[in-house]
């Protein structure tokens, strides 16, 4: 039993009792107590005669690290909504940033309104942006105040956008050199990655040659990795993950790869296939992991159906193109046609979040169901709907098996990332409907596939997944694994109740279950309710 003693006779702040304490490690769960102090796990053990200003008995409950995002999209979304709901009633502590090669930062020589400009249909915001590189967007999130903690990548497409290299073609030597140049300033200020979106421009101008460089370039950096989107889509199920392991091979860098799924229709059955590529490569000595979470649609932007030809040069030049009546009839004959001569099923492509006048009403309607609503073909109204929204429209797709998903999660490479932004309900982003893994990926792991029959893995794998493993990817010394001396991000949560409640027709809907979670030592969701702290830091690597 602790004593007052071991503690130089101190008080602790909280004290956490008879819980059963999931460490994050992957080792079987134990009953114990925790003591906090400041922003510290301060003592594990029996705490109960010491000392502390709160006792939380969580009889019945699973203590747990707070559990780390690896994929997420809040670099925005947290400036406007910096309570970070939808991610903190989960029990997500800490969400890594800047992936599918979208990041903030940096603004290089062309400055933070053409960066803004260019990314402005993913990293959606209502206000300008002021800064030009990682330590001034962080200056602006601490200043701010966020709930959670955010731990920053650096995104290929604002590389791409800061050298000027908008066109659709690999990059010239001047523009390599300028993106090197900003990439190994970025990681020196503390980004723990280079993310690709490969899938769509203007990351996916690049070939594979043009991704090793920028890899090398930032190899000599302890502790940086390469985080891809992949070149995924109909046929790629393998070569995708094979371009990423080769990238890995002739860099010397770790792989994580992104969100792996098996979209392509015509292939659901086959993650046997994607995942022998990963086990082939991990056993070769190929450091290589990837992020899934457990939902059978993805969301993605109308734009990755649109021709990476017509999204080239600045936003104003592709709408221009847009507007030329021949040009907009050769787009929209690639549009019908589809990547690879595969048109897309657009009765499972579904509006999720639109901006302009011209597409209200569209939300929650397939592009199949509007185009006939118009008139028009689907083609015309994909054309229709990107131009008012000046870019780009968000959507959910309906394109995965359930049988794939639950391969791809249970498979030890695997770590679990949403895919999605820290919103709220009555926030700036409240509007539309958004995938509904914003808000339910974490507790729908814990409910459907620990819980429920039949049973994917246990409680303890699963936590790995969302904890230690993330933790373990990004270096984090001092968060992911639930001991003494480590950061007090924890959650606690009921595992006979706890689950997911939003819906494809209903998304912004909190989950059950989860009554606290705390950010270094302090109680953000408290008996169920946000408390309104904002304890959270912008993580940076090698601190």
């Amino acid at each position: 039993m602790a004593s007052n003693t071991e503690l130089g006779n101190m008080t602790l702040d909280t004290v956490i009792l008879n819980g059963t304490v999931v460490d994050g490690s992957g080792k079987p769960a134990y009953e114990s107590d925790i003591g906090i102090r400041a922003d510290e796990i301060a003592m594990i053990g029996d705490l109960k005669n010491l000392e502390a200003r709160r006792r939380i008995d969580a009889a019945g409950f699973v203590i747990a690290p707070g559990f780390i995002d690896v994929h997420g999209h809040s670099d925005i979304t947290l400036l406007s909504d910096p309570c970070g709901e939808s991610k903190i009633y989960q029990g997500v502590t800490t969400e890594v940033t800047g992936n599918c090669s979208f990041s903030p930062f940096p603004a290089g020589k062309v400055g933070p309104d053409v960066l803004q400009n260019q990314l402005k249909s993913t990293l959606i915001s209502n206000f300008s942006w002021t800064w030009n590189n990682l330590d001034e967007w962080a200056l602006v999130v601490e200043k701010n105040g966020i709930s959670i903690n955010i731990a920053p990548q650096l995104g290929h497409a604002a590389l791409r956008v800061a050298a000027g290299a908008l066109h659709p073609n690999p990059a010239s030597k001047d523009e390599l050199e300028e993106m090197k140049k900003l990439a190994c300033q970025t990681i020196e200020q503390g980004a723990f990655a280079l993310t690709t979106g490969l899938s769509g421009p203007p990351s996916g101008y690049a070939d594979t040659n043009e991704v090793i460089d920028l890899c090398k370039a930032i190899s000599s950096f302890d502790g940086t990795f390469y985080t891809t989107h992949a070149r995924v889509g109909p046929g790629r199920h393998k070569s995708a993950i094979e371009e990423a392991v080769h990238i890995g091979e002739k860099s010397g860098i770790p792989v994580q790869f992104s969100h792996l799924s098996i979209t392509d229709v015509s292939l659901h059955g086959k993650s046997f296939e994607s995942l022998k590529i990963f086990e082939d490569a991990h056993g070769s000595g190929v450091d290589i992991s990837y992020d899934v979470y457990p939902y059978t649609a993805a969301g993605a932007g109308l734009k990755q159906v649109m021709p990476a030809w017509a999204q080239a040069g600045t936003i104003e030049e592709y709408m221009s193109r847009l507007s030329d009546p021949r040009t907009r009839e050769i787009i929209k004959a690639e549009v019908a046609t589809g990547i690879r001569e595969k048109p897309p099923r657009w009765d499972a492509w579904f509006i999720a979040f639109t901006q302009s006048g011209p597409n209200a009403g569209t939300v929650g309607k397939s592009v199949e169901k509007i185009a006939a609503e118009r008139g028009i073909d689907p083609a015309e109204a994909v054309i229709q709907m990107v131009e008012a929204e000046g870019g780009n429209v968000m959507t959910l797709v309906h394109n995965r098996s359930e049988e794939d998903v639950r391969k791809f999660l249970q498979h030890p490479l695997s770590m679990i990332g949403s895919d999605g932004r820290a919103i709220s309900p009555d926030g700036f982003y409240g509007t539309g409907r958004p995938h509904p893994r914003f808000y339910g990926t974490y507790p729908r792991i814990l409910g459907k596939y620990v819980r429920e029959k039949p049973q994917l893995f246990s409680i303890e794998t699963a936590i790995h997944k969302m904890t230690g493993a993330p933790a373990s990817r990004m270096g984090f010394k001092d968060r992911g694994i639930l001991n003494k001396f480590m950061k007090a991000d924890l959650v606690m949560f009921d595992p006979d109740t706890v689950i997911d409640n939003a819906t494809f027709e209903n998304p912004q809907r909190y989950p059950t279950g989860i009554p606290y979670v705390l950010v270094n030592g302090k109680f953000v969701i408290d008996d169920g309710e946000h408390t309104g702290a904002r304890p959270g830091h912008v993580l940076r690597r090698g601190a």
